[in-house]
């Protein structure tokens, strides 16, 4: 009899639940992703696939056309690949309990690193599509790249233009900071890294895209509100928008984003859903957000199109795959769940989010799209930096009973003392922590976990797994409505203008 196969844990929060094991004596077939489809499925997969082809060669080259049409493509391809490959996923190891569930079944986990390996592959054959025609229109030939010529006469009335060489390597760092981030969470999901050394792997990601960054662009301004730049230049007057060089701390910026994006998705997470769903959302308001600086120059027709255009199509470049593989994913990943997404996937899509607003100049907006993230982050320091006790897993506890969840709990050997008694004192009274305590002593024995879900569960009461998912995403649609609102209200009336 061959040895049993480790089979990694099935916390979709990536905290590693304790090991379970199957082998040839122990065959694997609950939850398993079904491998066939109906006829009209196949149909409705064959029209895409059709669709995606015709916006890719378009009559007008027009790149953006081509990057839906790449898009479409790869949400087919990723909701073929994901129940082709799950039982390959689990007979390597790559499987996990689903703990929300009442029979705990075993279903494949780390299917993000599928639609990580499509993304990458989709935008690599979006290259040409995005560079090369500039290249052959718009230099002057023979090698020669430096020398643009006179496109007012090329574009015949279109709005848009091929992003020009030097992008290039913007382009290719940021994939290859994606490669690396893949090659990393999936090293995660096999070894289930501690979490004071996962909390390093974006930084070590990012790096090729940072120092491109440095080398290639090497801007290094913000802008300031008008009152915060006079406070800074006392009796200076200026006809230019205030912004201020902030040098080798925009960098540690950069840096601190690409951190965190990832590791809050993976934080935020531990029902059906909850991952996919979170970063679809975010990444559908990105594109909206996008929208409002492309479609004007497009309908108007524009040439040269507003400066921030280009910046924003970058992002639209990189966010328009990530939805459609997203969106694939959530269908096998959403309640029941039939495939877990693993740490692969969310640190995939928070390096995804941290790109597109390195890249496109629009961090601050990012942030806005990051509110429940933000809030579940603060909210979890004390548990994150050990103040209060940290169990190994914080995800809801299911009730066998009644079938819904509830608040999990941290126990406490012995009673809280000093800033621990206090922090968990003052949070209680507040009701964000269901505390208990002795009916004798009245000594704190146990709080519930600090994490978003739980606080949820505690102001809402148990819930059914998938009406806590909509809980959850309804949080976040209503927290990215009123970033975008603020980005295109409060903060022109705070900084004298906006960039659309």
């Amino acid at each position: 009899m061959s040895a049993p196969i480790p089979v990694l844990a099935g916390d979709e929060a990536g905290n590693g639940l304790p090991k379970e094991s199957t082998g040839p004596d122990k065959p694997v077939q609950e939850g398993a992703v079904p491998t066939t489809s109906s006829l009209s499925s196949k149909v409705w997969s064959l029209f895409l696939v059709g669709t995606s082809f015709a916006l890719i060669f378009n009559a007008e080259y027009d790149p953006l056309l081509a990057c839906i049409g790449f898009s479409v493509l790869a949400y087919v391809i990723t909701s073929v690949s994901i129940p082709i490959l799950g039982p390959d996923f689990v007979r390597v190891g790559f499987a996990g309990r689903d703990l929300g569930k009442k029979h705990r079944p075993l279903i494949p986990e780390t299917m993000g690193a599928v639609c990580a390996v499509v993304y990458l592959t989709t935008m690599f054959f979006f290259i040409p599509f995005l560079f090369y025609k500039f290249l052959v229109t718009e230099t002057s030939g023979g090698g020669n790249r430096d020398q643009v010529l006179d496109t007012s006469t090329l574009h015949k009335g279109r709005s848009l233009r091929m992003f020009p060489h030097s992008k290039l390597a913007e382009f290719l760092a940021a994939l290859l900071s994606l490669f690396s981030m893949l090659v990393l969470g999936v090293a995660d999901d096999l070894f289930d890294i501690r979490w004071r050394n996962k909390l390093l792997l974006p930084a070590i990601a990012v790096l090729p895209l940072i120092l491109v960054y440095y080398i290639d662009f090497g801007v290094t301004l913000v802008a300031v509100p008008p009152f915060l730049w006079k406070m800074l230049n006392p009796g200076v007057e200026s006809s230019l928008p205030p912004i201020v060089d902030v040098g080798m701390f925009y960098y540690i910026y950069m840096l601190a984003m690409a951190i965190f994006c990832p590791n809050s998705i993976n934080i935020l997470a531990g029902i059906n859903g909850l991952e996919a769903g979170q970063s679809l959302i975010i990444a559908i308001f990105l594109l909206f957000n996008d929208a409002l600086y492309i479609m004007p120059g497009r309908i108007l027709g524009l040439h040269p199109p507003p400066p921030a255009t280009e910046a924003h199509l970058l992002s639209t470049y990189f966010v328009l795959p990530l939805i459609a593989v997203t969106a694939a994913l959530l269908k096998y990943n959403w309640y029941p769940a039939r495939v877990f997404v693993g740490d692969t996937y969310c640190y995939f899509a928070g390096m995804v989010f941290a790109q597109v607003g390195i890249l496109g100049h629009f961090s601050k907006t990012l942030l806005l799209f990051l509110i429940p993230q933000i809030i579940n982050f603060i909210y979890s320091a004390p548990q994150l930096f050990k103040i209060v006790d940290c169990p190994r897993h914080r995800l809801p506890k299911l009730n066998t009973e009644t079938g819904l969840l509830e608040p999990s709990r941290v126990y406490f050997e012995s009673p809280p003392r000093g800033l621990d008694l206090f922090l968990l004192t003052a949070l209680g009274k507040v009701k964000l922590l269901n505390l208990e305590r002795d009916p004798d002593t009245r000594v704190i024995r146990s709080s519930s976990n600090f994490t978003l879900i739980n606080l949820v569960l505690t102001w809402t009461g148990p819930l059914r797994e998938d009406k806590l998912a909509v809980v959850m995403l309804g949080i976040q649609i209503g927290c990215c409505t009123v970033g975008l609102i603020a980005r295109h209200t409060l903060a022109p009336a705070i900084f004298g203008r906006d960039n659309l």
